[in-house]
């Protein structure tokens, strides 16, 4: 259904026209406690990679979606009697807003390395909507679960923990795993498609297979460094990265056009005859040591003949 969208902070796009065609549960349209609050499209940090992306609040701002696009070119909607020339479709699901809030907690400890109150911690200059994940429903009820917690005088104060977050992160882990096992989801070697396919007779996986999966899935939402620990933690062993070949020496390693291996203006009429001079087979050699004194060119044989008087 089309959606009426707020515009996220920064310079509008040429092709902004205020409409989105957005895929959302139906949670995220439920009638305001306020008159005048709505849901909310605004900018935050990816967590795991730390730029921005494009997230939803719902209207009451304890839900988090977040929200992806499909894209193809030369699409368009039609919108009632006007034809939406975006014709991106773009899709809101739920997220555990306690991913962002780890993004923050960790650069917080990298940082200050103290323990601070949550709102202390949630500042962001370039996204400020980021105050927001305070609001969350499960925000409160989940935090321990990565980080330690002080009380003093009747405020809590947060602090980083690394052995914490990584048995939270395996807790993920494990039920991933569980919800590909139940939707059949193949995860094996046999996969011949990024899409999921449903089929038990094409899994053929193994056990470490749904963890490195799972592993895989969860990393989208956690920084490098964390996703590495994470693997050691569920001791996953290494994939061996097979060896590449060294680039050819006539190719050019650039990020520009490659450029073809052969030159092929060696093949014009210049190049042909000063290669034929230069290099000569054994029957055009021994044509070479004839005496041709008195014999014709061959191209004689096919001039025309002049016509003779009488």
């Amino acid at each position: 259904m089309p959606n009426k969208r707020q515009r996220p902070a920064g310079p509008a796009s040429k092709r902004d026209s205020g409409q989105w065609v957005m895929v959302a549960p139906v949670s995220v349209t439920d009638l305001p406690r306020k008159p005048g609050n709505g849901p909310l499209f605004t900018r935050l940090r990816n967590p795991s990679t730390g730029q921005a992306a494009l997230y939803l609040f719902s209207s009451d701002a304890r839900q988090l979606f977040e929200v992806k696009a499909f894209h193809e070119e030369y699409r368009s909607w039609f919108i009632g009697q006007a034809v939406q020339q975006d014709g991106r479709l773009f899709f809101a699901t739920p997220v555990d807003p306690l991913f962002l809030v780890l993004f923050y907690l960790a650069k917080a400890e990298k940082e200050q390395g103290k323990f601070q109150p949550l709102d202390q911690i949630l500042v962001d200059a370039e996204f400020s909507s980021c105050t927001m994940l305070l609001r969350c429903t499960n925000i409160s009820k989940s935090i321990h679960h990565i980080a330690e917690e002080k009380e003093t005088g009747g405020r809590k104060f947060y602090k980083y923990n690394e052995e914490k977050t990584l048995k939270w992160l395996t807790k993920k882990v494990n039920q991933t795993v569980n919800v590909l096992k139940d939707h059949d989801v193949s995860v094996g070697a046999k996969v011949k498609s990024a899409t999921f396919i449903s089929s038990k007779q094409l899994t053929g996986a193994t056990e470490e297979d749904y963890i490195r999966y799972a592993h895989g899935l969860i990393s989208e939402y956690i920084p490098e460094e964390l996703s590495s620990a994470l693997a050691k933690y569920l001791r996953l062993p290494e994939v061996a990265v097979p060896p590449t070949e060294p680039p050819s020496k006539k190719r050019k390693t650039s990020d520009g056009p490659v450029e073809a291996e052969e030159d092929y203006t060696k093949f014009n009429t210049v190049d042909l005859k000063s290669k034929k001079a230069n290099k000569m087979s054994a029957a055009q050699k021994a044509l070479a040591k004839v005496d041709k004194s008195g014999m014709k060119a061959i191209s004689s044989f096919f001039s025309s003949k002049t016509k003779t008087t009488k």
